[in-house]
């Protein structure tokens, strides 16, 4: 069922900010990305090509592609919150902003020649059978309409193969650039978030007889629905708190020490609202969903910062737990996007 959210379709909404974002985001990568073209020096030739119209080809694609299964991709955000029983349905966006981390760094550059070559050939497939009404299985495509695609396709082939000797530099400097250099503050970001829905699970768990899961509890208990904003008000405070005392100390502006104390504590509570979770929500209800591998990355990734001094075997830890918990949710939104209807 579609989420609303005052009255706007939250997946439509979210198809249409991806059609805005992910060409304007395309002509920001390439224009501060120091490419050149293999065979030509001329400033004014890679000016063109590298800053205007190479991006032009791969945001057309895109747009194109978005536009195209818009539908698609929109019923597949509506179906993708029922398949994800592995994450914790309070730290979804704990999870959802490593994905889109891993997804931005790694993944859109990898995927855009190939959405580009299929988006051209499938606009001229498209532009040559738009008169055509019917299609039986055994009905062939003509001559005409593959030599069409064919050539559709040659731009964007052409556009990756003038930078195909630098295109793993696009990755380096997505890595170099934005990931190392954020990566800090992602975990500053992430533990503060983790520790103040630690203790709203917390507060949750003790006012409502073992159930922290307050999306859950009030499906079961409507009536109790509204007590929940005031959990979700400290949760918001605590969350800021927890960004400001370890932001500043990151920077050397205050030593504020103590917020290790909070995020020791987060994990402590953390591993006992999920095994009270576990036990008692299944206990009372007879479709009450665990989350047990969610609540494990988490896990794993808060204790390797509290528990292990070693920073080799902390930082391996805490990095292998990001990725681990945006691969889930990247493979899961993928699978539920090609089962579709």
């Amino acid at each position: 069922m579609s989420r609303e959210v005052k009255g706007l379709i939250l997946s439509r909404l979210i198809v249409l900010i991806l059609i805005i974002m992910v060409p304007l985001s395309t002509f920001l990568i390439y224009n501060l990305v120091a490419f050149s073209l293999w065979y030509s020096i001329d400033p004014v030739l890679n000016f063109w090509l590298i800053k205007i119209i190479i991006p032009l080809v791969y945001g057309i694609s895109w747009v194109f592609f978005l536009i195209l299964f818009a539908n698609r991709l929109a019923n597949a955000l509506d179906s993708f919150n029922e398949k994800i029983d592995v994450v914790p349905s309070r730290m979804k966006f704990f999870y959802g902003i490593n994905a889109i981390y891993l997804l931005f760094i790694f993944i859109f550059p990898l995927i855009t020649p190939i959405i580009s070559i299929l988006s051209f050939a499938s606009f001229a497939w498209r532009l040559s059978t738009f008169r055509k009404e019917d299609w039986e299985d055994d009905t062939s495509v003509s001559f005409f309409t593959k030599l069409l695609m064919a050539i559709f396709a040659l731009v964007p082939i052409f556009c990756t193969i003038s930078i195909i000797h630098q295109y793993l530099d696009l990755s380096f400097y997505l890595w170099n650039n934005i990931w190392i250099p954020i990566l800090p503050y992602l975990f500053i970001f992430s533990y503060s978030l983790f520790t103040a829905l630690a203790i709203g699970s917390l507060v949750i768990l003790l006012s409502n007889s073992g159930i922290s899961d307050y999306e859950q509890f009030y499906s079961y208990n409507p009536s109790k629905k509204q007590n929940f904003w005031k959990v979700k008000i400290l949760e918001v405070f605590l969350f800021g708190l927890f960004l400001y005392m370890d932001v500043t100390r990151y920077l050397g502006i205050y030593n504020y020490d103590v917020i290790d104390a909070f995020y020791f504590a987060g994990f402590i509570i953390i591993i006992f609202t999920s095994i009270v979770n576990y036990f008692r929500g299944k206990s009372e209800y007879k479709d009450f969903k665990g989350h047990f591998l969610g609540y494990l990355v988490a896990i794993i990734f808060i204790g390797s910062n509290v528990i292990f001094s070693s920073a080799e075997i902390s930082e391996f830890l805490r990095v292998w737990s990001l990725i681990l918990s945006a691969i889930i949710y990247i493979f899961i939104l993928a699978y539920t996007f090609l089962t579709s209807e």
